[in-house]
């Protein structure tokens, strides 16, 4: 692991310039590289400098090389990343408003065109994302584990119980398929049910009260399993445990695993690899065309009524993966527009880091509560769908849940972590068999 890039500083200059000329011993390892003048020599404390690197005792830094290691995540690519996520968020609210009927406007259905696809690029972007923080930060399986729990269920856990609560609460007044009585009847049931993520393994369709996105939760924190045996399950037990996983999980989720998976390889790939600044942007602004075409051309619904003509279609009720088809084809093209930004050099982003990044932070809040406050808006208030002025105070009563939540939720999802971690404890002495540590270790992921 490259460590962070060192400069020299005013004092090691001067020193630099008074160990000139000295005779010193030799210090191993200290070749001199670089345009500077060579030194290979340390003085009586053990220390030599040259353009090239700094020499401590036995101890050598060579800045040159550490200077040309190319980080994986910039800074601008991960503010690209942030507003990308935020902007999928939205996506995905605007496609609710519609389809329940909130926005009646010229052109209101051009509103449901990206959330769908929002969900698929959140998929990548989480693959992308988990491949990153194993890599680079090398957590222990126990923190891998801890990270991904808190993560999820500072946010999840919440909006879970409040969702029952306000199904509970607010009856007579939803819409058709919203209410979902029999699991209200059993919370004691249902809620364990959520929390484990069980609503889309093999034939379940199951989501909570209010709370349709949660469906994704359903794919992806499985994909946090399989992804985590994968990377710290080694020797006899690895294929045992990953074929376990896999057959709890069930077709519908292996059907949507290349997309998530992709994400993965997208990191490895541009790990290893560049493209010269001209061609990325040029990539990027294919990417956009290609989106438009898959848009435009009606290729999902095509790739949709082919997957459910397919044997997988007539043998399994593929619920949320009947897309599976199109969602491949989007997945490539989100891969595409990530790998070409990762190159593109989107500085003029980071003029505006600090709001995209604080926006970013609640995206999973606003991902997830968002349908509590659609649901409920007609019961409380008198919605006229064609007002604009409506649309605006609707657009606000979402703001304002989402901060509210956000900031009980997942702006404290430290403090869930810290309480998963007493439930956790370190065992010094024994390890679970089977189980291999990363050498690093970070406090978080």
């Amino acid at each position: 692991m490259q460590p962070a890039s060192v400069r020299p500083s005013h004092e090691a200059k001067a020193l630099d310039s008074r160990l000139r000329g000295k005779s010193f011993l030799p210090v191993a390892g200290m070749t001199g590289q670089g345009s500077g003048p060579k030194v290979n020599a340390c003085g009586p404390a053990g220390i030599a400098i040259n353009a090239a690197g700094i020499a401590i005792g036995p101890f050598c830094i060579n800045i040159n090389a550490m200077r040309a290691a190319p980080s994986p995540l910039d800074q601008p690519f991960s503010v690209y990343l942030d507003l990308v996520r935020f902007l999928a968020a939205l996506a995905v609210v605007a496609m609710h408003a519609r389809q329940f009927g909130l926005v009646e406007a010229p052109g209101a259905d051009l509103l449901t065109l990206f959330g769908r696809e929002a969900v698929m690029a959140f998929f990548v972007l989480s693959g992308f994302v988990i491949a990153y923080t194993t890599d680079r930060r090398r957590p222990s399986a126990r923190d891998y584990a801890l990270a991904r729990a808190a993560r999820i269920y500072s946010v999840a856990l919440p909006v879970l119980l409040l969702g029952f609560a306000c199904a509970s609460l607010v009856r007579g007044h939803l819409m058709t398929g919203m209410d979902l009585h029999y699991q209200l009847a059993k919370p004691w049931y249902y809620i364990p049910f959520h929390l484990l993520f069980l609503g889309d393994l093999w034939s379940l369709a199951e989501v909570p009260p209010w709370l349709g996105p949660w469906w994704s939760l359903n794919y992806e924190v499985w994909y946090y399993v399989l992804f985590g045996v994968a990377c710290y399950v080694r020797g006899p037990w690895r294929l045992p445990a990953l074929s376990l996983v896999l057959a709890v999980m069930g077709i519908k989720l292996w059907l949507l695993l290349p997309v998530w998976l992709a994400g993965v390889a997208l990191y490895r790939w541009q790990a290893r690899h560049t493209l010269p600044c001209g061609l990325a942007r040029l990539g990027w602004i294919a990417s956009l065309v290609l989106l438009v075409i898959y848009e435009a051309s009606g290729i999902e619904e095509v790739l949709r009524a082919a997957g459910r003509a397919s044997w997988l279609g007539h043998a399994f009720a593929l619920g949320n993966a009947d897309r599976f088809l199109a969602d491949y084809v989007f997945g490539l093209i989100v891969c595409l527009n990530f790998a070409c930004a990762r190159f593109a050099r989107f500085d003029a982003l980071l003029r505006v880091a600090p709001p995209i990044r604080r926006l970013a932070s609640y995206t999973l809040t606003l991902y997830l509560s968002h349908a509590l406050v659609l649901i409920a808006w007609p019961a409380l208030y008198p919605h006229d769908p064609a007002s604009m002025t409506d649309l605006l105070a609707l657009g606000l009563a979402v703001a304002v849940a989402t901060a509210v939540l956000g900031l009980l939720t997942e702006q404290r999802r430290d403090v869930f972590l810290r309480l998963l971690a007493r439930l956790a404890p370190v065992r010094r002495q024994a390890r679970l068999a089977g189980v291999a540590p990363f050498k690093e270790k970070q406090d978080e992921v």
